[in-house]
């Protein structure tokens, strides 16, 4: 089924983050070769699971953060590339263990891992990607980015158990989703944009100005893909459109939704929801009504708060071509709704 909403009332051309490719190409060189280095093992299902979802087509955003971050406090040296490459096995990692807890049969439009090795391996294989992470972080040799990365790890984690205890619960508030996705989601894209500038030696303002800049935009990316999952595309989700409604994920687009609903609509809420009777036309159903409620464009709404939030973060730091690119992912990210 594809039902594709109108998400904005009028269309502007698209946001790019071709600067940042741009910027941080020859940087991804290496940290393209050094995951390929890296995900290797004498251990033939490790490379296998790895690079099945390492060469799936990822943009690669959050190692992309790291680099343009470094450059732009002036780095030299070569550390932030092993850090790159330690936040894209932390993501890689999540991305394996999220499939296995939320049982997901696609992503990024090729059957998950455990659809294909089973959820053992795939979870072995994501502690794996971790374990080489912090082994590279180590190599670099800075305290304060490991302190960085490892609480994102354990912030991340918390968050999958704080969303494993709310499934399905359609009495979870805004701000308690707002928790979940800021542990699950917000933590790496934060940590990310910080260590740029710790391995840099910049100042403790400019790390709290790209610390801020990642966890709002952490969240801002979230919530559109919470809208995505009902109004957009497959190519845009890496995967297919409804499936948190099928897996029963309460979502904001459902939070609000079911708190605007009248009492009949609470109760299919909480048969699709709760009791997971969640078919193709229940989907349209829960589709037809975020739009008589304006639970999509709130969501949307709210994640444009959060994009001007770490805009504002970054608004008195020195004018850079890595300035500028970073802002550009911001109305990137927004502009998927387009």
């Amino acid at each position: 089924m594809g039902v594709v909403l109108n998400l904005e009332d009028g269309k502007r051309e698209a946001a790019s983050i071709k600067d940042l490719i741009d910027l941080t190409a020859a940087d991804m060189g290496r940290v393209n070769e050094l995951i390929l280095s890296k995900a290797g093992s004498d251990v033939q299902m490790i490379p296998e699971i790895a690079n099945h979802l390492i060469s799936s087509g990822g943009k690669r955003l959050r190692p992309m953060l790291t680099l343009a971050a470094a450059q732009m406090f002036g780095y030299s040296g070569d550390g932030h590339v092993k850090l790159a490459t330690s936040v894209e096995f932390m993501h890689t990692a999540t991305l394996l263990h999220d499939d296995v807890v939320d049982e997901s049969g696609m992503r990024r439009g090729k059957k998950t891992a455990r659809m294909i090795w089973g959820n053992q391996a795939s979870v072995l294989v994501g502690d794996f990607l971790l374990g080489q992470a912090f082994r590279m972080m180590v190599e670099v040799g800075s305290l304060d980015a490991l302190d960085i990365l490892s609480t994102a790890a354990s912030i991340i984690a918390e968050g999958e158990v704080m969303q494993l205890a709310a499934a399905k619960n359609l009495d979870t508030t805004e701000d308690e989703h707002f928790a979940v996705i800021k542990a699950k989601t917000a933590a790496l894209f934060s940590a990310a944009a910080e260590v740029g500038p710790v391995i840099a030696c910049a100042s403790r303002t400019d790390r709290a100005a790209l610390r801020s800049y990642g966890m709002n935009l952490g969240l801002a990316f979230q919530l559109i893909d919470d809208a995505l999952d009902y109004g957009g595309s497959s190519k845009d989700l890496g995967k297919n459109v409804g499936d948190d409604f099928r897996e029963g994920k309460v979502t904001l687009p459902v939070i609000l939704a079911y708190r605007r609903g009248t009492a009949a609509e609470r109760t299919f809420w909480k048969r699709a929801i709760e009791e997971n009777v969640a078919d193709d036309a229940g989907l349209e159903k829960a589709i037809g009504l975020m739009t008589r409620h304006g639970a999509i464009s709130d969501t949307i709404s709210r994640a444009r708060h959060f994009g001007e939030i770490a805009r504002d973060a970054l608004a008195p730091l020195e004018k850079t071509p890595q300035k500028a690119a970073l802002i550009d992912v911001i109305d990137f990210c927004i502009s998927r709704v387009n």
